[in-house]
């Protein structure tokens, strides 16, 4: 099967129209209240591998539904106005989803250049995933 478009075609549209924020410039915004790093990456990954610290996990598949005020799934903390940096492992989900939300007309978002990877490798903070508590 041939594709009229494949990924990397579309990670490379989005990069063009989107802001990408390298590691040691979103880790001198760590600790700004008025930002919001965002985890697309499943669930799994975030067990296996950790996360930004303070870092809100926003599944891929629910993200746009968790952003939009009209959703039954809507999630306030988006509509706070914080600048939101989004990140995946490797910064091609989080460059879709970036577009996809900028096209929605959400403002003042970027994500993570080279993803959670990136950050890993300079050795930024890294913290385990909170988990869901025990029910007694």
């Amino acid at each position: 099967m041939k594709l009229k478009i494949g990924y990397q075609e579309l990670i490379q549209d989005a990069m063009n129209e989107i802001e990408t924020l390298p590691a040691e410039m979103a880790q001198k915004l760590l600790e700004d209240p008025n930002v919001m790093f965002v985890d697309i990456r499943d669930v799994r990954e975030l067990e296996r591998e950790g996360m930004i610290p303070n870092a809100l996990h926003a599944p891929r598949g629910m993200l746009e539904f968790w952003v939009d005020p009209e959703s039954p799934y809507y999630k306030p903390v988006f509509g706070e106005g914080k600048k939101l940096i989004l990140y995946c492992a490797s910064a091609w989900r989080s460059a879709l989803a970036t577009q996809t939300l900028q096209r929605m007309g959400v403002p003042n978002i970027c994500h993570l250049e080279g993803g959670f990877s990136a950050w890993k490798s300079a050795q930024l903070p890294v913290a385990e995933r909170a988990g869901k508590p025990h029910s007694s």
